[in-house]
């Protein structure tokens, strides 16, 4: 038997015999695979759509966030605008001749020794008031 065609190995016919269950199981061991990356793929789509929902979520949140703060903001200016109006020199000494206050003269001071530093004096009615009644 030297001389003739080398004899093919033991398993090498089985598939020439059996064309059919080869091709069955190489499909068979083929469907686990294939379920495998669509699993993997529905999954990734599944996880993308759910990102991008909390994005959108943070996002529609962020736009009501600085809405408010902008709300704030000009609450703040109007207020701002109504103190700087109330603390106005005229309209503070209005308000102080309303409740009957008048100007201090000269003003006295007290040394950290005690002594006194100018001369005090009442402060008198005001020029264009009413003198107090005494039913006060």
């Amino acid at each position: 038997m030297t001389g003739g065609k080398p004899r093919p190995a033991a398993g090498a016919g089985l598939g020439r015999l059996l064309p059919g269950r080869t091709r069955r199981s190489a499909k068979a061991a083929r469907a686990p695979f294939v379920l495998l990356v669509v699993a993997l793929l529905a999954s990734g789509l599944i996880s993308l759509l759910l990102l991008n929902t909390a994005v959108n979520q943070g996002s529609f949140q962020l736009s009501k966030l600085k809405k408010e703060t902008t709300d704030l903001t000009d609450q703040e200016q109007a207020l701002q605008q109504e103190v700087d109006r109330d603390s106005a020199p005229g309209t503070l000494e209005q308000r102080a001749r309303g409740l009957g206050m008048v100007p201090g003269g000269t003003p006295v001071f007290l040394g950290a020794d005690g002594r006194v530093h100018g001369v005090p004096s009442q402060a008198g009615a005001p020029p264009n008031a009413p003198a107090p009644s005494a039913g006060r």
